[in-house]
């Protein structure tokens, strides 16, 4: 679909890369909060702790006799630890009757009771009344009382738990993540909760973060090898065809689809000869020439400049120029079609499903005909979970162009998908046919292989999936993308590291502006161990996004990276590594 960052044709599922989840040996990443790993055994025992915490803590020293049944022993058989104990039951009782004034003053007799070489019990004092003022909503006194928890038993983790929601509520996320890290791993990512609001924080940092950035942020031209992926995703788009008789000097008429010499009265038709030398860098000025001077291609030069402005990553601009285009109604219909379509696009990039959708129907009922509606609007039908109108667009658009090949093999991974996920192996295995029939119509379409090769991953059919891989290569040696994706599928194959790294690194040889080449190896470092340098990987990918979503799905993963940096510094914790 295209958007300020389009869906890459390379890019796999078709899904964007903040749903996905990576596969990468034996742990899972997640899509968001990606550095967190989810052991398999996730899917045996996860279930076992996923309840919130809320009770107060237990004896933590052994119950004496007399005491089972909350009675206190007589005075004078008691010890200041037995009495503190007593003094914890008892508020135990209170809280659990919903008394948490009372609870809290036992508690805190507790506390003053007991010894203060008796740090565990102390520690578990201190979590007790915690958790009653967390019943009254005294976020404050919930994090003192968990501070002193965790100074004297640095491992707490209903402490550390605790902690974190209140921190979470004062609106310091960033303490937040930290200890919600630390209870991650301590737990081995077994909890859902913990692993929740992880994730409710790392969203959020990320958003914020992106927010100031992306405004701040000075716009880069992505590499050749992107924009030309971009506009190859279109078949019936004015703007990126080549310069037609009409457009070019008398005396290159005869000169049809090849580049030509351009008068530089038309700052469009110069930007068309730019277009051709891949000399993007200009494109944008001299579209804006031609609509400043009001000439025979403003309509086109709006639209061609909205484009570049989507690919930068400007969205704020693209709109005005896109809003004319499809309010002028004596423009090409082609054209106010592309025009929606782009900014349907760009709704989707922003989270705005409802408009992106009446744009693409907009656009579908302007020019009926138009295969790139369709196509388009069935990429944005897979990200909504539509997969039956997805599958129709995609139909519409082959029936419009057979010779669409993008297309069809889009079509076979949104049935792959839908029989996937809905454990039909009759339609999975209809769907991997439907692959071997694309490939062998279309043998020249990287995409196809690229699709297929997602599919035949998912199936643990590694070796065949690393030969469409090598497909993808040979016939598009300088798609970066690809590379990333083999470079994963031997991390998940063959549990070989070094040549998944090398393959990854090759691709940001291919192209440094490949901020998935960068996530991915970010990734990959967390898991290996190497905090620092996945820091590094994910400020690169950072400063590379397209959009203000991406940026902040990226922020989170830096986030979360910082997070067990800063975990491993004081409480000399490390999730497991590769």
């Amino acid at each position: 679909m295209a958007a300020s960052k389009p869906v890459e044709p390379q890019a796999g599922t078709g899904l964007p890369r903040w749903q996905l989840a990576l596969l990468v040996g034996t742990p899972i990443v997640l899509g968001v909060g990606a550095v967190y790993l989810w052991n398999r055994s996730r899917s045996k025992d996860g279930n076992k702790r996923t309840g919130e915490r809320k009770t107060p803590e237990g004896s933590a020293s052994p119950v004496v006799q007399g005491q089972e049944d909350g009675a206190a022993p007589e005075p004078d058989n008691m010890s200041p630890l037995d009495r503190a104990q007593a003094a914890k039951n008892k508020g135990n009782k209170y809280f659990k009757a919903g008394k948490y004034e009372n609870a809290i003053q036992c508690y805190t007799e507790a506390i003053a009771l007991c010894p203060t070489e008796k740090k565990i019990d102390l520690s578990t004092f201190y979590q007790n009344r915690a958790a009653a003022y967390e019943q009254q909503m005294k976020w404050t006194e919930v994090v003192q009382d968990c501070c002193r928890a965790v100074e004297m038993n640095p491992r707490y983790v209903k402490a550390l738990f605790r902690r974190a929601k209140a921190l979470e509520k004062l609106d310091n996320k960033k303490e937040c993540l930290e200890d919600v890290t630390a209870v991650c791993i301590l737990e081995a990512f077994q909890n859902q909760q913990s692993m929740l609001l992880a994730d409710k924080v790392l969203k959020h940092l990320g958003k914020e973060k992106a927010k100031d950035k992306y405004k701040n942020r000075e716009p880069m031209m992505p590499s050749p090898q992107f924009i030309k992926s971009y506009f190859s995703s279109f078949t019936d788009d004015i703007i990126s065809q080549p310069l037609q008789k009409g457009e070019k000097k008398d005396e290159d008429k005869d000169k049809e689809g090849e580049a030509a010499d351009v008068t530089e009265s038309s700052g469009y038709l110069k930007a068309k000869q730019y277009m051709e030398e891949e000399n993007y860098d200009k494109i944008i000025s001299e579209c804006t020439k031609e609509i400043d001077s009001g000439g025979r291609y403003t309509a086109e030069a709006l639209l061609l400049r909205a484009t570049f402005y989507l690919l930068i990553g400007n969205a704020t601009a693209a709109q005005p120029d896109l809003d004319r285009v499809i309010n002028m109604q004596d423009a090409n219909v082609k054209l106010r079609a592309n025009a929606l379509i782009k900014r349907g696009s760009m709704y989707m990039q922003q989270q705005q499903p409802m408009l992106s959708t009446q744009d693409f129907n907009m656009a579908a009922e302007i020019d009926t005909s138009n295969p790139d509606v369709y196509h388009h609007r069935g990429q944005l039908k897979i990200l909504l979970d539509q997969v039956d109108e997805a599958v129709g667009d995609f139909d519409e658009c082959i029936l419009l162009r057979p010779d669409s090949a993008l297309a069809q093999a889009q079509k076979c991974f949104a049935l792959y998908r839908q029989a996937y996920t809905g454990n039909n192996p009759s339609q999975v295995q209809t769907a991997m046919d439907g692959f071997e029939a694309v490939i062998r119509r279309f043998p020249k379409c990287a995409e196809g292989y690229a699709l297929y090769a997602q599919a035949l991953t998912d199936q643990q059919q590694f070796g065949k999936a690393d030969e469409m891989y090598d497909k993808c290569i040979e016939l598009e040696p300088d798609n970066a993308t690809t590379y990333v994706h083999k470079g994963l599928l031997q991390l998940q194959w063959k549990q070989d590291l070094d040549l998944g790294l090398e393959l990854i690194s090759k691709a940001i040889e291919i192209d440094n502006k490949c901020d998935f080449a960068y996530e991915t190896m970010g990734t990959i470092e967390v898991q290996r161990g190497n905090l620092d340098r996945a820091i590094d990987m994910f400020n690169k990918a950072i400063n590379l996004a397209k959009s203000e979503m991406e940026m902040a799905h990226l922020y989170s993963l830096c986030d979360a990276a910082y997070a067990q940096t800063e975990v491993a510094r004081k409480y000399g914790l490390k999730p497991p590594t590769l």
